[in-house]
């Protein structure tokens, strides 16, 4: 899994450092308290922010005011009251021994997206994006970027700066968070702000507080791979040291012999790339501490997440500890946020996997989060790239993810989701699979596929399907007695089954077997 190159990893550093130094003689706000910001409508608002020790501030937004005096260590924070959502720009003033102002200031919803890569993945580097772009003028849709920092405590405030969208801005901002605040922008007509705080190529427990993680027996392999990884790092880094300088001087002769040939061998021997150790953004805890522990407790609508991919050899862990990940975020707010996050799309693995089927169990770790309240997932099996792990369509993932939220926040009476697996049972030598979310089941005029059913053996076999109303038939010659049936099992399956709404089924097993 590739990671992107971080967004402005020393410049917001410096600029944090600098900041420090004035926390004990001047008023300032934390993070995301800066010109252009949007805060969220209809819920208190908290502000906070540093000066200092035993300083007064006041905050004033919109003809309210609220006061406290600082800490011993400086910190100080407000409520404000709910306030409506409002086009209208405002002043948030923030004084005590000094006056600072944060102009331009919106109304609306805010959510905060949050993951790796693929959450990442600028519009730029999205599907047509040339018209995309030029089309991009949303000034009511604001972005704030999270700068990358791998933090060994919780930070208490974070650099990074809102930008407006526009056709002048919009190609550095996260694909599926811009498609989903339009899709939200356009169905509330209300102000959208992302909180964008993402990181290309990280597990989840980097995205899990230091407590929580300590927390569960369950949560300790992660911990001890870490622990491994981190003893293992001098001896790694020697060797990656050894090898780039044979590296560096491979590449250098093979120059001479002309650009075309460079490129031939750089694309036959790639670059070694650095071990993981100390400092390393596969840290537990180090993205919380360093990301998202500076944003709390932003008042916000709900949270978008895209993870996953750099989980999927260990995707029994994930499956306990991306739930806990939910819960513990749930915890820091105060509140259950709304939670949509995208399941990982087809795509046909790695030569470093595990196995050489893994991903349908990744998918399957995901889906465990839906038991959890106030959850969705965007199915997204239908529109990867195979022989990519960075999917370009990220216009339908945006759209899948702000279904979920129009339904469960603003009109519980559209479909969001696909067809979803609720039962299979026995018909002489077929199973009946039933779904709820089946209203007009198709296959888009093609032949359905991707069923495998099993007997008591546990030996699954390519499947007959065939769609009968609101249920799907399923037939093996090789299986007369039927006891589990699969869909989509594979890293990278045929994945034609959707309801009338043109939304996909999600890949599904009716057993509890273990791999």
């Amino acid at each position: 899994m590739s990671a992107m190159k971080p967004k402005n990893p020393v410049g917001p550093v410096l600029a944090f450092l600098c900041f420090v130094t004035s926390w004990s003689s001047a008023v300032e706000l934390g993070a995301p308290f800066r010109d252009h910001a949007v805060m969220q409508r209809d819920q208190p608002l908290a502000v906070w922010g540093f000066g200092q020790p035993g300083e007064a501030v006041t905050v004033e937004f919109r003809g309210h005011s609220a006061s406290a005096i600082t800490t011993a260590d400086g910190d100080w924070r407000v409520r404000l009251p709910a306030l409506p959502a409002s086009a209208e720009p405002a002043v948030l003033r923030a004084y005590g021994n000094n006056t600072v102002e944060v102009t331009d200031v919106l109304t609306g919803d805010v959510w905060l997206a949050s993951g790796q890569s693929n959450m990442e993945w600028r519009v730029e580097q999205a599907a047509d994006a040339e018209r995309e772009i030029a089309a991009a003028d949303h000034p009511l849709i604001r972005h704030f970027d999270v700068p990358n920092i791998v933090a060994p405590e919780p930070r208490r405030t974070a650099g990074g700066t809102w930008v407006t969208c526009s056709p002048q801005t919009v190609a550095k901002l996260s694909a599926v968070a811009y498609y989903f605040a339009r899709e939200w922008q356009g169905a509330t007509d209300v102000p959208v702000g992302i909180l964008n705080a993402t990181w290309g190529g990280t597990p989840v427990e980097s995205w899990m507080s230091a407590p929580t993680l300590a927390s569960d027996p369950a949560f300790q392999p992660a911990l001890a791979r870490w622990a491994q990884t981190v003893a293992d790092y001098p001896a790694a880094s020697a060797a990656y040291e050894t090898d780039l300088a044979a590296w560096e001087r491979a590449d250098a002769e093979v120059a001479a012999q002309g650009r075309e040939a460079r490129a031939a061998w750089r694309k036959a021997n790639a670059k070694p790339r650095a071990p993981r150790g100390p400092g390393h953004h596969w840290t537990p805890a180090g993205l919380y501490q360093g990301m998202i522990a500076p944003l709390v407790p932003a008042a916000i609508t709900g949270v978008i997440w895209y993870q996953a991919e750099s989980n999927a050899d260990w995707p029994e862990d994930y499956g306990v500890l991306f739930p806990a990940m939910i819960r513990q975020w749930r915890a820091e707010w105060g509140r259950e946020l709304p939670f949509y996050f995208v399941q990982i799309a087809n795509f046909r693995g790695t030569p470093t996997d595990r196995t050489p089927n893994q991903w349908p169990w990744l998918r399957d770790a995901q889906a465990r989060a839906l038991a959890l309240p106030r959850t969705g997932m965007a199915v997204i099996i239908d529109i990867g790239t195979p022989e990519n792990i960075h999917p370009k369509n990220k216009q339908d993932v945006g759209q899948r993810l702000a279904l979920l939220a129009r339904r469960d926040l603003l009109d519980s009476r559209i479909t969001a989701t696909g067809p979803v697996f609720a039962g299979a049972q026995r018909e002489g030598t077929a199973l009946r699979v039933t779904f709820t979310a089946a209203d007009g089941l198709n296959a888009g005029g093609e032949a359905l596929g991707g069923f495998e059913v099993a007997g008591a053996d546990r030996r699954f076999h390519p499947a007959e399907a065939r769609i009968d109303g609101a249920t799907v038939v399923v037939t093996a010659p090789a299986v007369s007695e039927p006891v589990a049936v699969r869909y989509a099992w594979r890293n990278a399956p045929v994945a034609r089954l959707k309801n009338g709404a043109g939304l996909p089924a999600s890949p599904f097993r009716s057993d509890d077997w273990l791999r």
